[in-house]
């Protein structure tokens, strides 16, 4: 495939996914004091499971923890979960700046995943009774796959980090879509932009602040872990999800990969797309 095919095609992908309207969520929630610290609940639509409470999904979007890109536009991914019978919990957190230009904020990109994480259970036993807390799986597409990571590691963050977690928090497991999943890797991809780098707050900082926040430098997890990814991923390459996956087997841990041929970064959150069905599944594997 040449260059021009391979970025009409991902083009192509990238329109259809946000060609879909916002859906509206079933109830939204404050787990903190910013306008940006807030969760949005889709109650479970329809039996996709064994039956029983319904597994809540904790949902974290992408964007490049850039500030345009808010919860909005994976809404229709998450009602797409919810019609297959999970409890939809999508969580906002704060970005860079009010433009495109700053990817993320030092810490506070970090304190809000840790806040709604912590705060999850209560929230979901207030707004959505039918759901079971203690059965959660964690998922995120491309810069929120790498703060699902992240917020499964907590408990094997350095001594002394902010959001270092005692235990492990009560997940099923975390399903990571086209995750940011290493670090270092994607720093020398260039992957979005130089997003990584301005995530951690630039040259002066990125080494000092790698150990706190890089998924692949908090191995081994105990988590049941899968990462979802296109091999013609033009956004963030298939390799630095397999750098993930490798630094966790050298860690003594095994996370399973799904590649997906001829699938580029969008179709795994676009209900239209075949690939959607596929981290449904992946999601189901761990949620019932």
């Amino acid at each position: 495939m040449t260059d021009d095919v391979a970025a009409a095609r991902a083009a192509a992908e990238e329109k259809s996914a946000f060609s879909h309207a916002p859906v509206a969520p079933d109830a939204t929630a404050a787990y903190g004091d910013h306008p940006d610290q807030v969760i949005d609940f889709y109650a479970p639509r329809g039996q996709g499971g064994p039956g029983g409470p319904a597994p809540v999904v904790l949902v974290l979007h992408g964007g490049a923890w850039r500030a345009p890109y808010d919860r909005r536009h994976i809404s229709p991914f998450a009602d797409f979960l919810a019609r297959r019978g999970f409890a939809v919990a999508s969580a906002e957190y704060r970005r860079g700046g009010d433009d495109d230009s700053v990817a993320g904020r030092w810490p506070d990109t970090f304190d809000d995943v840790a806040a709604a994480l912590d705060a999850l259970p209560a929230l979901v036993r207030e707004h959505v009774p039918q759901a079971h807390p203690r059965r959660t799986v964690l998922t995120g597409h491309s810069a929120g796959g790498h703060l699902a990571l992240w917020a499964a590691a907590r408990h094997v963050l350095p001594a002394g980090s902010p959001w270092r977690a005692d235990s492990s928090a009560a997940l099923r497991g975390v399903v990571a879509l086209a995750p940011i999943a290493d670090l270092a890797v994607a720093d020398k991809l260039d992957v979005c932009g130089g997003a990584v780098r301005q995530l951690l707050g630039g040259d002066e900082h990125f080494a000092e602040r790698q150990p706190y926040a890089d998924p692949a430098l908090l191995l081994p997890t105990g988590i049941a872990t899968t990462l979802v990814q296109g091999r013609t991923d033009l956004d963030v390459p298939q390799v630095v999800a397999e750098s993930y996956a490798d630094a966790a087997a050298k860690a003594g841990e095994m996370v399973g990969v799904t590649l997906l041929e001829d699938v580029g970064h969008f179709p795994l959150i676009d209900p239209a797309a075949d690939a959607c069905a596929v981290v449904v599944e992946e999601i189901a594997q761990l949620a019932w």
